[in-house]
């Protein structure tokens, strides 16, 4: 059986002789991660000048960038650090940037480790509301996105229902996100949420 003609548009004719675009997405990515390094390296540096008190499975891990290009159809970058992923528990604060969407920061915290943060994530509530935090609500812990079915900003919820919310869930994930047109002030902007949230994590609020 003779297979269907696969047609292009023009506008798809055109990217599929052009080679320039391609590298030009290349070089952002290379700078994206080049970012994302030197972020890491002021983590660090804050950690090592700061009393964060957290498991030694968590403070030694080496850090991580992880790319990709299909969340969602989209590359991506992730720099994980500190992280712990076991099989029944996770401990990490993860550095996201999503080509075409936002750069975010998330503590991620489940089993053994959500039993001993959930209480003070939930008195760390005004503090979270303070500074835009987002809370996940949603039952996959492994979604990055930030529409209303998977994250809502604290601030929409009475401390009542983000204490339920936090004591009910299998996990915590409190995040931020900002848009990629801040590129120049994000290295600044995401080292000071890494702070916030790893002193929730383990340091002193």
């Amino acid at each position: 059986m003779k297979g269907a003609k696969i047609r292009l548009s023009p506008e798809e004719k055109e990217l599929i002789m052009n080679a320039d675009w391609i590298l030009t997405k290349n070089n952002l990515l290379h700078k994206v991660n080049l970012l994302l390094a030197n972020l890491q390296a002021q983590q660090q540096e804050y950690l090592n000048s700061t009393v964060i008190e957290l498991p030694t499975r968590v403070i030694s891990s080496s850090p991580k960038i992880s790319k990709g290009e299909n969340y969602k159809g989209l590359p991506y970058r992730v720099l994980d650090f500190p992280k712990y992923f076991g099989q029944s528990a996770v401990l990490a604060v993860r550095t996201m940037f999503w080509w075409g969407h936002f750069f975010s920061t998330t503590l991620h915290v489940s089993g053994s480790f959500k039993k001993e943060l959930e209480g003070k994530t939930i008195d760390s509530y005004t503090l979270l509301r303070q500074n835009g935090i987002f809370y996940c609500i949603s039952t996959d812990e492994w979604e990055h996105h930030f529409e209303a079915s998977n994250y809502i900003p604290v601030s929409q919820s009475d401390q009542n229902s983000f204490s339920t919310s936090i004591r009910e869930s299998s996990f915590i994930k409190l995040a931020k996100q900002h848009p990629i047109e801040m590129w120049d002030e994000i290295p600044e902007i995401l080292l000071s949420d890494f702070k916030l949230l790893i002193n929730i994590a383990g340091g002193n609020n």
